[in-house]
């Protein structure tokens, strides 16, 4: 998949393996390779490959000029809590805080949050 995206782009943009040699310091038959599917190139090499053909790393996995949309959420699923927002900022404080603290304190700290949580709740009248 890669290496037809590759292969494709290059000759959009009209450039040898010679050309990709010489602008990237990849080997000719090195680029021959990967873009017949023959060896699956490293994330560096990936971003050098990209930097030669002047486009972002992304469109070697994409086609189209901007980015693909992010997945969206689907139906029963939930946001978990602390993965973004004013939660993610209180929870890196919390664990700011946290490293401060001693083992002892940290365990403590720990064992009132279980029992917290195992507290029955009262409704509130």
């Amino acid at each position: 998949m890669i290496g037809l995206r590759l292969k494709e782009i290059r000759e959009d943009k009209k450039l040898s393996q010679g050309d990709i040699e010489r602008i990237s310091g990849l080997k000719r038959c090195y680029v021959s390779r990967v873009e017949n599917g023959h060896t699956v190139p490293a994330v560096e090499t990936l971003e050098k490959l990209a930097r030669a053909l002047g486009v972002p790393m992304y469109r070697l996995f994409y086609e189209g000029e901007e980015l693909p949309a992010p997945p969206q959420q689907r139906l029963g699923e939930q946001k978990i809590w602390g993965n973004s927002g004013k939660p993610r900022r209180y929870l890196t404080q919390l664990a700011q805080a946290l490293q401060e603290m001693s083992p002892e304190n940290r365990d403590l700290i720990l064992a009132v949050a279980h029992r917290v949580v195992r507290r029955p709740r009262h409704k509130a009248d």
